[in-house]
């Protein structure tokens, strides 16, 4: 549910005239933003709160009482004393925090979380930062920098305008946003993305039940969405039943990639992977690639018309091979298969005459995009003023495809589907590989009988999910995460989606 910062205060005035008091909605929000704070960091550590003058200083507030429960050290920077204008709420709740009882110890040890929690504004603020909520914000910012902290945001960072997602000077630059009860329509703008970081929505049913006015052509995609798009194996199952998947992959230099995508296959749940490579590259590809992928040389791809597959995929590290281009463009317009397209084989779909609207494949079409490839299918330059949500449903209005436009906010569109949103991954995905994964994966899930649109949604929810995952369980840093690690940590993924994980 994404709405504006207008319909979220006109459902809590409903709820507060139906007699529900603030105090308890303030502290089941502050409950659940632990509880999700929790979930990123497990072990106890250090945390400071920054607090303004409304309730979204309660709710940091009630989030940091039990954090001091929970073992972390806590401190407070106040944007006022209590009597200077806090709120009656607020001054309760920072009463409440002082009163929690400070824990004695070394939280978690030398491997302790140093976190912010910026409670400066909260929706109802407009225009730049003054004062010392200006200062506070800009001191958050320089702990960040300069001791590596990580910030949360209640609701929304400090500075950036709900709905619009424009940040004034010196908004506050949060790491993970937890959104109360619903995602607000600024924080998946464009604008926002770097201020926004990883987006958590906190339930709130109560205030859910009283939004009248939502967008219900966009949803972004959480746990509980993608839990339920999951298959549940019967006992009989067998690998026959479980997806049939052929990768056509992989070129002279590019080997990793066809490796990678059958990886990404093969931890995706598929039953049986089959890439298929040149022969020029065979023993290179079979001897790297896992033991249960299947690889089978051949000198022409069009043979894949008559091998047994429930779903291709095709294009990481192919390549430019003048001689196959008529095979795969044949398969690409009329094997009525579904087929996921992306890196080399979506750059020979773009140097087809005409542009994307002349293309009307025979089956069902995933195109994985990113966004110098979507570019070029586009032919020419993606418009620098619309959003990138805006690009993708202009897109497949003019081609009948499932689009998976990847970014730091990937988006994925098809024709009568909402625009699905992801808010998984952090920038230790910015390194080469994952885009192969990330095919075989959606490879693997519409061979389980996941529609184009689902697989790509849940792909892209899983494999963002995974790299967190990556960084809390398998002691790495941004810096060194790998495409390989990630696809190790699929598994762990579609567990956090069925246990409800953020």
């Amino acid at each position: 549910m994404i709405v504006t910062c207008e319909a979220i205060q006109e459902a809590e005035k409903r709820v507060f005239a139906a007699g529900v008091e603030s105090e308890p909605l303030m502290e089941e929000a502050g409950w659940g933003c632990a509880c999700a704070i929790r979930q990123f960091f497990p072990r106890p550590g250090l945390a400071v709160l920054f607090i303004g003058k409304g309730n979204n200083g309660g709710d940091a507030l009630v989030i940091g009482r039990h954090l001091r429960r929970w073992g972390w050290q806590v401190s407070a920077r106040l944007a006022c004393e209590p009597e200077e204008g806090m709120t009656e709420l607020a001054a309760l709740k920072l009463a409440e925090f002082e009163a929690e009882e400070e824990f004695g110890g070394d939280p978690g040890g030398s491997g302790g979380a140093l976190i912010a929690i910026d409670g400066l504004l909260g929706i109802g603020a407009r225009g730049p930062l003054r004062g010392v909520i200006g200062e506070l914000a800009e001191e958050m910012n320089a702990f960040r920098l300069q001791e590596n902290a990580v910030t949360f945001a209640v609701d929304i960072p400090s500075g950036v305008d709900g709905n619009s997602g424009e940040p004034c000077t010196g908004a506050v630059m949060a790491d993970i946003t937890l959104s109360i009860s619903a995602i607000k329509a600024g924080l998946v703008a464009d604008a926002a993305i770097d201020h926004v970081g990883r987006l958590v929505q906190i339930p709130m049913p109560e205030i859910a039940a009283e939004i009248l006015e939502k967008d219900d052509s966009a949803l972004v995609i959480g746990p509980d969405w993608v839990a339920s798009r999951l298959p549940r194996r019967s006992f009989s199952s067998h690998k026959g039943q479980t997806g049939r998947v052929a990768i056509i992959a992989g070129s002279r230099g590019l080997t990793g990639a066809a490796r990678l995508c059958g990886l990404g296959a093969l931890r995706g749940g598929a039953g049986l992977v089959t890439v298929f490579v040149h022969e020029s590259i065979y023993d290179i590809v079979a001897t790297a690639a896992p033991a249960e992928v299947m690889v089978r040389p051949t000198a022409d791809f069009s043979e894949i018309t008559d091998f047994h597959a429930d779903v291709i995929a095709m294009g990481p590290g192919l390549g430019e091979d003048p001689a196959q281009a008529d095979a795969l463009l044949q398969l690409m317009r009329s094997d009525p298969r579904p087929l996921v397209i992306d890196a080399d084989a979506l750059n020979l779909l773009s140097r087809q005459p005409g542009d994307i609207e002349a293309f009307s494949p025979a089956g069902p079409r995933l195109l994985t995009p990113h966004p110098g490839e979507l570019t070029r299918l586009l032919g020419g330059k993606l418009p620098s003023d619309q959003e990138r949500i805006d690009i993708a449903r202009d897109t497949i209005e003019r081609c009948p495809v499932t689009l998976l436009f990847k970014g730091a906010r990937t988006v994925v569109a098809e024709r009568n589907q909402p625009t699905a949103i992801n808010p998984t991954g952090h920038p230790g995905m910015a390194t080469g590989g994952i885009g192969d994964v990330l095919t075989g994966l959606c490879a693997a899930l519409i061979g389980q009988r996941l529609t184009p649109y689902d697989a790509a949604a849940t792909g892209s929810w899983l494999i963002g999910r995974s790299a967190e995952i990556a960084l809390t369980r398998g002691a790495s840093s941004p810096e060194s995460l790998s495409a390989g690690m990630i696809a190790d940590f699929l598994g762990a993924a579609f567990d956090s989606a069925r246990a409800g994980e953020f």
